[in-house]
Order: C-alpha cells, then sequence, then structure tokens
C-alpha cells in the first residue's frame, strides 16, 4: 500500500520563539546570531530574508546587507520548550514521527489520511491546532515519500499546504530552479549550470534518458537522483531510540568543504540541536566529541572531559569550536558530527569527590539531602531544596 508522507517545517522557528516572547517584534527584520568575530546568523525572519540576510551567512554581512537588522543572541531554554511542545502536540495524530532537527520532522500519516475524501482539511487542521495551541507557524509537505514531502513543504511559505502527487512531478518540480532540488548542494548547483542544468526539469530530462555526462559528473550518485526524480524515494520513517550514556546528530553534507569557516556554521547547528535534545530527555553531559568524515569514509573523532556537568549551550559550543580549530585535517570533509557523551539524569547528578574534598563536609551534605527528600516525601510535593540545588538550577538550566 502507497503510504502517505508529511514533512512538517516550523517557519522561522527561534524568531518565532522570539516573537511570542516580545510581540513587538513581530513583522520586523530578526536574526538569531551573535555579534563579534566568528559570529553567524542561525535563523532570521522572513522580513530579513527580504533584504538578503539567510541562514549561515557571517554576522557582520547581514548586518551591511539589512542595517536595521534586530539581532538577538537567543532564549534557548525557550527554544527547547517550544520544540518540546511541537513534538508532543504531533504525537496525537500519529505515533509514526522522524526527527529531523528541533523544528522540522517526518510523518506517516497514512492512518490519519487514508480514508479521508478531502484529507486537505485534516492536514489544515493540524497547522491550525499547532499555532492555536504554541502559537508556532509550520508549513505542510504531504506525499507519497520523504524527498517529495520535503520539496512539498518548501514551496508555500509560511504557512503553506502543499500535496505533490506523482503525476504533479513534472508540474509543480520541473519549472523549479536547479538550486531547489534538496539534496543537491550550493556548490554543485552552480557546476550543473554550466552544464546547461538551471531547473529541475532540465536535471529531469537528461536523467531520465540516462546522460553520460551527467553519470560521470554525478558518479554512484546519479541513480539516486534519477530515482527521486521519479518519485521512487524512501517512504521509511526512522524511529531513532538514542543510547542512554551519549547523544549526538551528524550530517552528510552535500558536497566536500575543507575550511573552518565552511564547515562551523553546521557544527553550529548540531550543537544546538543536540543541546536542545539533552535538555529535553532532562540529561547533563561530562564530554563533547566531534566527528569528522571524508569522502572515503575515513573517520576522525576528538573528544574533550569537562569539569562539571552541563547542559548549557554557551559551556559546550565554545568547546566544540575549539575541537574542530584544532582537529581540523587538510582533507575535503563530507559528514561532521557532535555527540555529548557520559549523560546522567539532572536529578541524579553526582558531584565527584576528589582528594581534596572534605569528606566530612560531603557526608553532612549527603545527610542533609536524605533528610530533605524523606520530609518532601512525607509532605508528598517537592516543597523543599537547598542552595546547592539552586545554584546548580540557575547555572545549569535544571528544571
Amino acid at each position: 500500500m502507497t503510504k502517505i508522507i508529511g514533512h512538517i517545517d516550523l517557519n522561522a522557528f527561534f524568531v518565532r520563539c522570539e516573537e511570542l516572547r516580545d510581540p513587538s517584534l513581530i513583522g520586523k527584520a530578526v536574526a538569531i546570531g551573535h555579534r563579534g568575530r566568528g559570529g553567524i546568523i542561525s535563523t532570521c525572519s522572513y522580513k530579513a530574508r527580504e533584504y538578503g540576510v539567510h541562514s549561515g551567512q557571517p554576522t557582520f554581512e547581514a548586518l551591511k546587507k539589512c542595517p536595521s537588522l534586530i539581532l538577538i543572541d537567543g532564549h534557548y531554554h525557550l527554544y527547547e520548550e517550544k520544540s518540546q511542545e511541537f513534538f508532543r502536540y504531533l504525537k496525537q495524530f500519529t505515533p509514526l514521527i522522524e526527527k529531523a532537527s528541533v523544528d522540522e520532522c517526518y510523518l506517516d500519516l497514512t492512518a490519519y489520511l487514508i480514508k479521508e475524501k478531502e484529507p486537505i482539511k485534516k492536514i489544515k487542521a493540524i497547522q491550525d491546532g499547532l499555532l492555536a495551541k504554541t502559537g508556532l507557524m509550520c508549513s505542510i509537505g504531504i506525499s507519497i515519500n520523504k524527498f517529495l514531502a520535503k520539496m512539498a513543504s518548501d514551496l508555500h511559505k509560511p504557512m503553506g499546504i502543499t500535496i505533490i502527487h506523482k503525476k504533479d512531478i513534472p508540474t509543480l518540480l520541473y519549472p523549479l530552479k536547479i538550486d531547489d532540488f534538496f539534496g543537491i548542494g550550493k556548490k554543485t548547483t552552480p557546476k550543473l549550470k554550466t552544464l546547461g542544468i538551471l531547473t529541475i526539469g532540465d536535471l529531469a530530462k537528461r536523467l531520465i534518458a540516462d546522460d553520460e555526462e551527467l553519470r560521470h559528473f554525478f558518479g554512484k550518485s546519479f541513480y539516486t537522483y534519477r530515482d527521486l526524480i521519479l518519485g521512487k524515494g524512501s517512504d521509511e520513517i526512522i524511529l531513532i531510540e538514542e543510547d542512554a550514556k551519549s547523544l549526538g546528530h551528524s550530517k552528510t553534507l552535500n558536497e566536500d568543504l575543507l575550511t573552518y569557516e565552511e564547515l562551523m556554521p553546521h557544527f553550529i547547528e548540531l550543537t544546538r540541536q543536540v543541546v536542545l535534545e539533552i535538555n529535553q530527555q532532562n540529561y547533563l553531559a561530562k564530554t563533547v566529541q566531534i566527528t569528522l568524515k571524508d569522502h572515503n569514509f575515513k573517520t576522525i573523532t576528538r573528544s574533550k572531559k569537562l569539569e562539571e556537568y552541563t547542559a548549557n549551550l554557551e559551556e559546550i559550543l565554545p568547546i566544540v569550536k575549539n575541537l574542530v580549530e584544532k582537529n581540523l585535517p587538510n582533507i575535503p570533509i563530507r559528514l561532521v558530527g557532535v555527540t555529548l557523551q557520559d549523560l546522567v539524569a539532572k536529578n541524579e547528578a553526582i558531584i565527584q569527590l576528589s582528594l581534596f574534598d572534605n569528606y566530612e563536609e560531603i557526608e553532612e551534605e549527603c545527610r542533609t539531602k536524605l533528610l530533605i527528600n524523606e520530609l518532601n516525601r512525607r509532605l508528598k510535593k517537592p516543597s523543599l531544596t537547598t542552595l546547592g540545588a539552586i545554584y546548580k538550577e540557575q547555572k545549569y538550566g535544571i528544571k
């Protein structure tokens, strides 16, 4: 049976969270990012995009294009909470959800939509319900596989709904610029243009014709792209259960990248995703690891153990940057990854003892914690705590 696959993409997610926090930002040119050397735009409002501001852009360039740009460092605990709301909301429609990032996912909506004569109404109900319940706006793409669903969700933003049937591929996709083909990177598209391929339709024609020049250009990927344009992409929703001791994300790049400046935006994106997720799952991490793979899948991993457990982006991101800067090989990289290891539950984090700790003070602290736990148990609510616990809540965001 043909599946019904959805792709839901939150529109300008981080900026929308800031608008919910401060409604005076609505309709203005807003971006999430840091000023100064190495500052990168994480995401921006649609108004900012009208000036040429975009994700992954150096902050100084964005400010040149839009001097009135409102730059916000970001409130990542807020983004974490809203991301949790987003995924909790979607579970009422299907348990088959594949998280692509903190603000987008694929869903198997076959059971939800299969008997519907007018499925657009039920899809609109998902979109409107999300806005009413969480304040978040999204675009939804529906098709028979993940590639077409993703292409569909990208067609109309913000708050768009697009359904692509297999027969619609020539009508809806062929007129699009080759730059819009999901999975073909920014470095590959200029090369395709030199071959006379300016639109997805140009690419499709030569893929279907088994063009020899294109087969040489793409190599083994030629058949993957041909299957996609023929509507034969994967419809498998992958549910990943993470190892409780570590949590990580990796990203296969659309083209080989070499420099720190090219790779760092991807590491920043991955780090933010992983930090959001360990906070969602109430973990603290003790070790930060990066992964680099070249096109031959030769793998380099480097890690750094922290002095204290943390789930704080401002503490983890500089470590990732330092690991990348010190260990970047002089070879093109095809895959990057960030993993947080030695995870412990926030409410079970253990203060590590050293030879220099005052054992009597630690023993007294443990007796105090046991007493507080017993009193809270009798009160049937967590009314009591310690100053140390409050300090850790403020420092690490433990709730």
